[in-house]
């Protein structure tokens, strides 16, 4: 053999031996699995398992799973200290719960009063404002005028007092809404107001309940405009 056949001999021996080294070691990692560029890192210790990060569907479950932060709208802190009285000696009172339920309350009574419907009104007043609607009623009868008054919207209800005493919370709201009113006369025409144009209404009612009564409706007490 020629020096020439033994040196390329050696080169490629070299070469295959150079080939097989690479080759070997990257088939014991290919099966391990690549870090991303934020995994491992911010306090992770090497070797400590990674936490998943879960998919689009999971991640919207684990959303639904949350309980949602119920807000109660600012008050002054007069008002938060009774809100605060009546939840410490009623446990069934959620402020957000009553406030959305008097917001209820408020249609059903205007619409009850409209109409001139005394069975609503006696389950949800108590009995002076019940007497106070109902003579209205009969008057407006009498008269033989009919009210053709629609609720557009609330646009604002507010906490104004809260507290209990002597065993019975009474809570003020100040409602703020849109209302269409017209009044007709027994020949069905138009005598006052206008369904076209709605006016603001400011209310201020108070709401009353035993709080050791098993009944947890609250009645309507007092009415005022604001």
């Amino acid at each position: 053999m020629t020096p020439e056949i033994v040196i390329l001999a050696m080169i490629a021996a070299f070469l295959g031996l150079r080939l097989y080294s690479v080759l070997g070691r990257r088939a014991e990692h290919e099966e391990e699995p690549i870090q991303g560029r934020f995994e491992g890192r911010q306090g992770q210790k090497p070797g400590a398992p990674r936490v998943a990060t879960p998919r689009p569907d999971q991640r919207s479950d684990a959303r639904a799973e949350q309980p949602r932060q119920r807000v109660v709208p600012l008050a002054p802190p007069s008002v938060e200290r009774g809100l605060a009285e009546i939840a410490q000696v009623d446990r069934r009172f959620d402020a957000v719960a009553f406030l959305d339920g008097a917001r209820s309350a408020y249609r059903m009574i205007l619409e009850a009063f409209w109409k001139g419907d005394k069975d609503e009104l006696r389950q949800l007043c108590d009995d002076d404002t019940y007497e106070s609607f109902a003579s209205a009623i009969d008057a407006r009868v009498e008269a033989g005028e009919t009210l053709d008054n629609r609720l557009i919207r609330i646009e604002e209800t507010s906490f104004t007092a809260a507290g209990v005493e002597s065993g019975y919370a009474r809570i003020t709201l100040r409602f703020r809404a849109d209302i269409a009113a017209v009044t007709r006369n027994a020949e069905g025409q138009v005598v006052a107001g206008s369904l076209d144009d709605a006016i603001e209404a400011v209310d201020v009612w108070t709401f009353g309940r035993a709080v050791n009564s098993p009944d947890p409706d609250w009645l309507l007490e007092e009415t005022d405009e604001g």
